[in-house]
């Protein structure tokens, strides 16, 4: 007997080993890619994309995701609106959405900036790129909201807060801070919602549909953060004559019961 349980927890083991080994051979690495334009606007929001080796380099990378990104939904594909280069300081990336603009790109994993194209992804991850549109002094501030995604009903209220990474100067690295007066948009439009200096925002959404939340600013330039929405109906209570259509079941239903009673109290009698 316990030889017979060795051998079946040896199996299990050898099966569990197994099944590892061929969900990491075969896994899907997935992420979720967002790229801003020239223009400052969002050209591609949270498009999820399948992340292969293209580059050859033996790791699944950012590189690789901007890459298939373009290729999926850029028009031409990544050879007209993707291109990067090695060089002596590394992989540098040359054109993005279709813009060569001597290398004014920014692109961050998880909301945290990448050191290089070449940096790993891993499925799940969140990869957002832009280009520069001020290009002389570079000010373009990353900012992104606490949540990537929300789910409410119809006029419920919806709370977010936007976030900036800033460089301090005093500590020499890059640092978190909420982002005030930034005005809320939806679908690109803009609304009359803005942040507070905490850098939340409340706000509700009257209809149901999918939306793009973003946000821009009057005072500073804003790489647009991305935040989808998904608003739910409603169901409206029944009114009218619909509101009694409920009745006429419930007459039969009782009768039913009514029915069974009798009959359940006849043969009681009939027994006794």
């Amino acid at each position: 007997m316990k030889k017979l349980l060795a051998l079946s927890f040896s199996l299990l083991m050898a099966l569990a080993l197994l099944s590892f080994f061929v969900s990491a051979a075969g896994g899907r690495t997935e992420v979720w890619v967002t790229i801003a334009d020239e223009n400052g606007k969002l050209a591609l929001v949270q498009e999820k994309i399948t992340v292969s080796d293209v580059d050859g380099d033996g790791a699944l990378t950012i590189n690789d995701a901007l890459y298939l990104a373009h290729e999926a939904k850029f028009e031409g594909g990544a050879k007209a609106g993707y291109s990067f280069s090695t060089t002596a300081f590394g992989v540098s990336l040359e054109k993005l959405w279709g813009v060569a603009n001597g290398g004014s790109f920014g692109y961050c994993v998880n909301n945290k900036s990448a050191w290089s194209l070449l940096d790993p992804v891993q499925n799940g991850d969140f990869i957002n790129a832009y280009i520069y549109t001020d290009l002389t002094t570079w000010s373009d501030t990353y900012c992104y909201f606490d949540v990537q995604s929300v789910k409410a009903n119809a006029g419920e209220k919806i709370t977010l807060t936007l976030f900036a990474s800033v460089y301090d100067t005093n500590l020499g690295d890059m640092a978190v801070v909420p982002v005030k007066d930034a005005i809320l948009t939806l679908n690109g439009e803009r609304t009359n919602f803005k942040t507070d200096s905490e850098g939340k925002v409340t706000f509700t959404i009257a209809s149901d549909g999918e939306y793009v939340i973003s946000a821009a600013s009057d005072s500073q330039i804003l790489v647009p953060p991305a935040c989808t929405a998904t608003i739910l109906a409603i169901e409206s209570p029944q009114t009218g004559d619909n509101a009694f259509l409920w009745i006429p079941t419930l007459l039969i239903e009782l009768s039913f019961i009514g029915g069974m009673i009798c009959f359940i109290g006849k043969k009681s009698k009939e027994n006794e």
